[in-house]
């Protein structure tokens, strides 16, 4: 009888949490209303419980949802409100080419705000109409940026920074040597704020039909009050949030729907009295875990620093790192599966492990022998982030991408002198020449420094070795050139043939099918989303990614980028 309720549960709940539409309403004009708010990451993730003390939605999803409300026909138009926004460059910019787009189909857009700042109004500058608050202030103010160098603090507390780097630019190990940046740092700087400023001129210039120089000039003004700013041409309306709604529905109709939850679902609910619940609610996220049938592009992440191995389950949500183990086996899935016609690797990572990065490199090549891959760098693809690229059939980058970064740097620091001023005394205990070769408790000494600098010069020699069978022709200049750490903006990767479109997550996708004269497909995540509580429960029961159970610990103090 259990076993029957159990059933009953799992067969209910395909009903009962069904997806919420508006079939009802389809043909009535609505304005679709979206409040923009908090984190927006990458990978898409499920947090049913709300541990994470945010809503996440995902870059994918929200694309999506933008490009569903440019073809909905009986969506006439688009307002937007938003609180934090978190975002990095490359996401700002996608978003704000998703509005402008929405604004050319024809429909209105519209922005209502309290305060923005460069950023947040680059981001909405291709909106039908901007509106203010009488006390607003708009903080039109530019770029700013600082470098952080902790040598003086690190002397003071008696700790040596003991770091190589291949590549004069490869500037990362800087913080802990030394007290303000090289030169080539600084140059590298200041070559990445021209071509992120302009970027944002001309996303603020083409939208609202102002000259660049005019532009530049309003951020030199700096603050500006809501009536300078509408005389500037930068907002259409002064007016608190009624006055803004009342507008919009004359302007529109009275009659016109406001769709505060368009295309979502209703939220899962555990009712704790119902013995069977959990196991409705189970039945549920596994419902939902199936990114469905027939030909697909497979879409694989790469997103947040490069580590190995595989991610351990956490019922809390993810770790915010690419794990080798985990990506490689996606690709491999990508690879076996015939329904996957080409991949998209989305690559939104700093770098990291040298190692990992190779073996996600590796996995890359694997399967552009089987199906293409395109690469769609997001706000940062750099040192390994571009190392797992390269190899791809085809890159695209936006234009305030951080990309390149080819090079490696890595060190330790010694905390000898610290423990000496706090009287605290260790005894080593060593078998081996080099078995203390990362020990925090000795500098390397001249034959160790040697052994460093000759395997991170292998290692930077295989990484544009990667570049050039991966890039080819295509480069501009000689490695050499293009390499020794530096870092390049998008835009700029593009002129050095380091990428070769500059376009979006979607453009990317898009690339994809036509490289694999794919015309019906599906977006396919790899590996399916699901609950950190089901993937835990799956891990659990020997379901995981994990190849074994059997570990080995690896050092991780040594991560070359």
């Amino acid at each position: 009888m259990r076993l029957q309720h159990i059933i009953l549960a799992i067969l209910l709940t395909l009903v009962i949490h069904a997806p919420v539409g508006h079939a009802a309403d389809k043909e009535k004009e609505k304005l679709v209303h979206l409040h923009l708010n908090g984190m927006l990451t990458e990978k898409p993730m499920e947090d049913p419980f709300g541990l994470s003390g945010a809503r996440w939605i995902s870059m994918k999803e929200l694309l999506e949802k933008l490009e569903k409300i440019r073809k909905d026909d009986s969506v006439v138009g688009l307002a937007l409100t938003f609180g934090q926004l978190p975002y990095g460059f490359g996401q700002m910019e996608e978003i704000h080419n998703a509005l402008q787009e929405i604004q050319e189909s024809g429909k209105k857009t519209y922005v209502h705000v309290e305060d923005l700042n460069t950023g947040a109004y680059a981001l909405f500058s291709p909106v039908s109409e901007i509106s203010v608050v009488p006390t607003s202030t708009i903080w039109l103010t530019g770029l700013y940026g600082q470098g952080l160098y902790l040598k003086g603090t690190l002397d003071k507390l008696g700790i040596d920074a003991d770091f190589l780097h291949m590549g004069d630019y490869k500037a990362a190990g800087e913080i802990f040597t030394r007290t303000e940046p090289s030169k080539e740092a600084e140059e590298n700087m200041n070559w990445l704020m021209d071509s992120l400023f302009g970027s944002l001129v001309k996303m603020i210039a083409n939208s609202r039909g102002l000259e660049e120089d005019k532009v530049r000039d309003l951020v030199d003004q700096g603050l500006l009050s809501p009536e300078s700013a509408k005389e500037a041409g930068l907002v259409a309306h002064v007016e608190y949030r009624d006055e803004f709604l009342d507008r919009i529905k004359k302007e529109l109709g009275e009659d016109i729907e406001i769709d505060n939850r368009y295309e979502k679902e209703e939220e899962t609910e555990i009712d704790l009295s119902n013995p069977f619940a959990f196991f409705t609610f189970l039945a549920k996220q596994m419902e939902k875990a199936g990114n469905g049938k027939g030909d697909a592009i497979g879409l694989v992440y790469v997103e947040g620093p490069i580590v190995p191995g595989y991610e351990e389950p956490n019922p809390f949500g993810p770790v915010g790192a690419a794990h080798s183990g985990n990506i490689s086996k996606a690709l491999e899935e990508a690879a076996e599966d015939d329904s996957v016609k080409a991949v998209v690797l989305r690559v939104d990572s700093p770098g990291g492990s040298a190692l990992a990065s190779e073996i996600i490199w590796r996995a890359v090549t694997q399967v552009k022998e089987k199906k293409p891959v395109v690469v769609s760098m997001g706000n940062m693809a750099a040192s390994g982030g571009y190392y797992v690229s390269c190899g791809a059939d085809k890159i695209l980058a936006d234009n305030t991408t951080l990309t390149a970064s080819i090079g490696v740097v890595g060190g330790k620091l010694v905390t000898t002198g610290m423990w000496d001023k706090v009287g605290f005394n260790w005894h080593e205990y060593k078998r081996g020449a080099n078995s203390d070769l990362m020990s925090t408790l000795t500098d390397w000494s001249a034959d160790q420094r040697e052994l460093m600098h000759s395997w991170m010069a292998t290692v930077y020699e295989d990484f544009k070795g990667h570049v050039i069978d991966g890039r080819g022709a295509k480069l501009a200049k000689p490695i050499d050139e293009i390499a020794g750490g530096r870092v390049y903006t998008g835009e700029q990767a593009l002129d050095l043939g380091l990428v070769d479109e500059i376009g979006g997550l979607s453009d990317a996708i898009i690339a994809a099918a036509t490289l694999a004269s794919a015309t019906d497909y599906k977006v396919r995540v790899i590996p399916e989303p699901v609950s950190p509580l089901v993937a835990l429960m799956e891990e659990m029961s020997g379901g995981g990614d994990r190849p074994s159970d059997l570990k080995m610990s690896v050092s991780s103090d040594f991560l070359p980028w």
